[in-house]
């Protein structure tokens, strides 16, 4: 890991541990084992800093979304994986995606800093609304929609249908970050879950 990653990864540790607020650059620098200025070479603040880490936590999803044959950000390319996809890889590609939400270590050390700025800071709970509400119901909802329109689904609300998919997901996810030795249990209901929403929403095998 080089210096511009141990950077990026120890304030994220930090920003995890004590809250984005209460973390300065010198805080940063002191954990890499660098002095200020040197850090400053790479990142001109503690912004450029927690931007940086949004890039590298969103470069690390598309390489995962890769791994899984999927494209992740852009609903058409994958309205046509989904297309083909039987309900048992579905129910495993959605297990193994919220594998990785719950246990990639950048994702993980982001939402929980995010849990904790959200009612101090307003700026980053705009980012935690945008992360893990508005971009994940764009995305699912554009990629629900064009299933529908291929008659893969039906429904005459397609935003309410997004919702009842993502919803119990994210619940799920927030419970095993409090109480991880239920993530098996959150897996056995993301199954029956995915199986209930074909039967309400009339995918057809």
């Amino acid at each position: 890991m080089n210096t511009k990653q141990r950077i990026l990864d120890e304030a994220l540790t930090l920003f995890s541990e004590k809250g984005y607020a209460n973390v300065f650059v010198n805080d940063i620098a002191e954990r890499v084992g660098i002095k200020a200025p040197s850090l400053y070479k790479h990142y001109k603040n503690k912004q450029a800093i927690f931007d940086a880490i949004i890039d590298e936590m969103s470069s690390k999803f598309e390489q995962q979304a890769q791994a899984l044959s999927i494209n992740g950000t852009d609903p058409a390319a994958d309205a046509e994986v989904y297309r083909s996809m039987d309900e048992d890889h579905l129910i495993k590609l959605g297990n193994d995606l919220f594998a990785y939400f719950l246990h990639d270590s950048y994702t993980k050390r982001f939402r929980k800093m995010l849990t904790l700025e959200q009612f101090k800071d307003k700026d980053l709970a705009k980012v935690y609304s945008e992360q893990y509400f508005d971009r994940p119901l764009s995305y699912q909802g554009m990629l629900l929609g064009l299933l529908v329109s291929q008659g893969l689904l039906v429904t005459d609300n397609v935003p309410i249908m997004t919702l009842h998919f993502y919803a119990p997901i994210y619940m799920l996810l927030t419970v095993c970050d409090r109480e991880p030795d239920r993530e098996k249990e959150a897996l056995k209901l993301i199954e029956e879950h995915i199986r209930q929403f074909d039967k309400l929403y009339g995918r057809d095998y």
